[in-house]
């Protein structure tokens, strides 16, 4: 998982070949706390994406921008364009993130 990301580094990654999974997350979110400990056995089970974890509240703009409201959220790109979106306030659970990445491959 990338993380810590400056804007242009973030710009970097959509425009980047491949896809790129941008997860959106806050410290403060109960949601997030509750995927954070899923996410290295996320990220082995999908080993086609690059997955890059966006603190909402630094990136509050880009968040905007993008129309991610709710956190945790998914937003895929591939070689510069979106391709998925899992964008809510609901939590997510391993299984449904798992199925989600499925659907984009």
């Amino acid at each position: 998982m990338i993380k810590n990301q400056s804007l242009e580094d973030l710009a970097g990654h959509v425009t980047a070949e491949g896809k790129t999974v941008f997860l959106f997350t806050a410290d403060w979110c109960g949601d997030c706390q509750y995927i954070y400990p899923f996410l290295p056995e996320i990220e082995a089970a999908n080993p086609d994406f690059t997955f890059v974890q966006v603190d909402r509240d630094q990136h509050m703009d880009l968040a905007q921008q993008w129309n991610v409201f709710g956190i945790p959220s998914l937003v895929v790109t591939e070689n510069g364009r979106e391709v998925g979106r899992l964008v809510n306030k609901l939590r997510k659970t391993k299984d449904e993130i798992n199925a989600f990445l499925a659907n984009l491959t």
